[in-house]
């Protein structure tokens, strides 16, 4: 298999696999089984990360949720960010959503602690050519009207794994628990481990 392709599946299933479990299990409701109820599905393509916010907080006043993000070239629309939302039976919470797109670490970080105070979690994680900012790395949070409390977020970004290992270490220490990642080329500063870290946070 050709470099770029095993690469390409790397990428793929770093991406795939990044919805953490605390925000499968821990914070959603309990949805019935898929077995007793029809589940309608929505998806969700654009190129412009304020486009698909709007759309999927109107879906979200629908009863729709987020399942999955994806970014990657479409046949139609070229470079897209593509969701997935699904609606079974009414949840009995609202929730909001918000993407944060860029490709320099310390915004993002300013704006994951951002969203954190006010209760927002991350869902899901992409990285594509968005409209205008080019090759960005795309985080889309959630937060439910069940007033959840803050969160504090660490990012961590290195080209070495050992770097990688030992920052991860420190957090450890300091409480913080994972939360997404992914392995790609961004302008980060190259080809790198994107790492989100969260842990409780305050109000401040």
């Amino acid at each position: 298999m050709p470099v770029k392709s095993r690469f390409g599946l790397l990428l793929f299933f770093s991406l795939s696999i990044t919805t953490p479990a605390w925000a499968q299990m821990a914070r959603n409701p309990e949805r019935p089984a898929a077995s007793d109820q029809n589940i309608e599905y929505r998806l969700l393509a654009t190129s412009k990360t304020s486009t698909m916010e709007r759309e999927m907080n109107e879906a979200a006043r629908e009863g729709f949720r987020f399942e999955g993000v994806m970014g990657g070239e479409t046949a139609f629309g070229g470079n897209e960010c593509v969701v997935i939302m699904s609606r079974t039976a009414p949840l009995g919470t609202e929730f909001e959503y918000k993407l944060l797109a860029t490709n320099r670490t310390s915004t993002m970080q300013k704006e994951l602690q951002q969203a954190g105070r006010r209760g927002f979690y991350v869902r899901g994680k992409t990285i594509f050519e968005t409209a205008f900012g080019g090759r960005e790395v795309v985080v889309i949070l959630e937060r439910s009207s069940a007033a959840d409390a803050p969160l504090e977020y660490k990012l961590l970004a290195t080209s070495r794994t050992s770097t990688m290992q030992k920052e991860l270490a420190e957090a450890g220490r300091e409480g913080f628990r994972f939360a997404a990642m992914a392995v790609a080329e961004t302008a980060f500063g190259g080809r790198e481990v994107v790492v989100i870290l969260y842990r409780p946070g305050t109000l401040r």
